[in-house]
């Protein structure tokens, strides 16, 4: 992995030098430089709580961040050089005042390699269609030349990144080191922003605090549902945490009152979770934790709510089913669970496949069993240790009352 983050930092400077002699630096790009790298502070400093909270909800996936409107502005403005400089002082700033110097210092370094690698590209798909200022870019074939600097620009920096999540999570399945397409979309509007800032810049300098205005509204608009969707989140699994699935659960038991119908409840436990963290590492447990979660998701329809109760054990919530349903639908989950293979590194670094995981499962019903969330819960928690006292891997039903 070293090898990977120096051979990219150090393409990153030969790529540097190699195109800083394609346009000369002048008196004006240094006054461009000036303001999009004001902008880019005052981005940062206005949304900086909620961009250390993202990075540490995504840990693992390739992180979106909006600076790219700033960053790609530059490739669209400066010279080489001074994009180098850009890009260098927004992720320096960011390393000391977002992640307040808690973020590895390479990772930064690498990351910012990876952008300048990225706006590298993007020049260079501007220089061959001639488009050495914005107001070269007009007609059709000008907006090819942004539509492809765009795409180089997000590709590159995003295809490095990914490969190096893939070099140091192994175990971790592709999609996660993908990440969530939404993010493209993000980077997207931010390189259109981007374009927007330096075709203004340019043409109407004046407009240009108005597109600071724009971006910040536009980035809490964009961020705070995610932001609020990784506060309700369990970060190990994917699931939502207890405080919500309790808020979701009583929401539901009110709906079901109203409509005079029925709410199942499923608590489960994976037997002998301990001995996979003492004999695989911690690492090798929260792997086989996100496994297990796929695993219940994929069990039970796309409305059931799935979260995370703490430690290994799950809750599973099931608007409009009966017993019979519920109790199908638990040893649908059990068995799923009993058929995972899950690849992991163990803590000695060496490769394994985990297999033979059971479940023991407690199942409740709405109205049938118990007319309030806590005693439903209590009631299913009872059934769970019942399926556990009676020998494990199996589903226990609480009677009804």
């Amino acid at each position: 992995m070293l090898t990977y983050v120096v051979t990219i930092a150090v393409t990153a400077a030969l790529v540097t030098l190699a195109t800083a002699r394609l346009t000369p630096v002048e008196a004006r790009h240094w006054t461009w430089f000036a303001a999009l790298a004001v902008a880019a502070l005052v981005h940062l400093e206005a949304a900086r709580g909620i961009e250390r909270i993202r990075e540490i909800s995504v840990e693992g996936a390739p992180h979106a961040q909006m600076q790219s409107v700033w960053q790609f502005a530059g490739v669209l403005v400066l010279p080489m050089p001074l994009v180098v400089l850009l890009v260098v002082t927004i992720y320096l700033h960011a390393w000391l005042r977002v992640y307040k110097r808690r973020a590895v210092l390479y990772r930064k370094l690498f990351s910012a390699a990876t952008v300048i690698l990225g706006c590298a590209a993007a020049q260079w798909v501007l220089h061959m269609f001639s488009a050495s200022d914005p107001s070269d870019l007009d007609g059709p074939r000008g907006l090819v030349a942004l539509t492809v600097a765009g795409f180089l620009y997000w590709f590159v920096n995003y295809a490095l990144v990914v490969g190096a999540i893939m070099m140091t999570n192994p175990a971790n399945p592709l999609k996660t080191a993908l990440g969530h397409a939404s993010d493209v979309l993000i980077v997207t509007a931010s390189v259109g922003l981007g374009s927007g800032v330096a075709i203004i810049a340019t043409a109407r300098p004046w407009l240009t605090p108005m597109l600071l205005l724009t971006v910040l509204a536009l980035h809490m608009g964009l961020l705070l549902p995610q932001f609020r969707v990784a506060a309700r989140t369990d970060s190990k699994t994917g699931l939502v945490d207890a405080t919500f699935w309790h808020d979701v659960a009583e929401r539901e038991l009110a709906r079901a009152r109203r409509l005079v119908s029925t709410v199942g409840v499923l608590i489960l436990d994976i037997d002998h979770f301990k001995v996979i963290n003492d004999t695989y590492g911690h690492l090798a447990g929260d792997r086989v934790l996100r496994a297990i979660a796929d695993a219940v998701k994929h069990a039970v329809r796309s409305y059931d709510l799935v979260g995370r109760f703490g430690g290994e054990e799950f809750a599973v919530l099931l608007p409009g089913v009966g017993t019979d349903e519920v109790r199908a639908t638990a040893e649908r989950i059990r068995v799923g669970i009993s058929r995972l293979e899950v690849p992991v590194i163990d803590r000695g670094g060496v490769p394994r496949v985990i297999t033979g995981l059971t479940a023991s499962v407690g199942a409740a019903v709405f109205p049938d069993t118990a007319t309030e969330l806590s005693p439903l819960l209590l009631a299913a928690d009872e059934a769970l240790y019942q399926a556990k006292n009676t020998g494990r891997d199996r589903v226990a039903t609480a009677p009804a009352f």
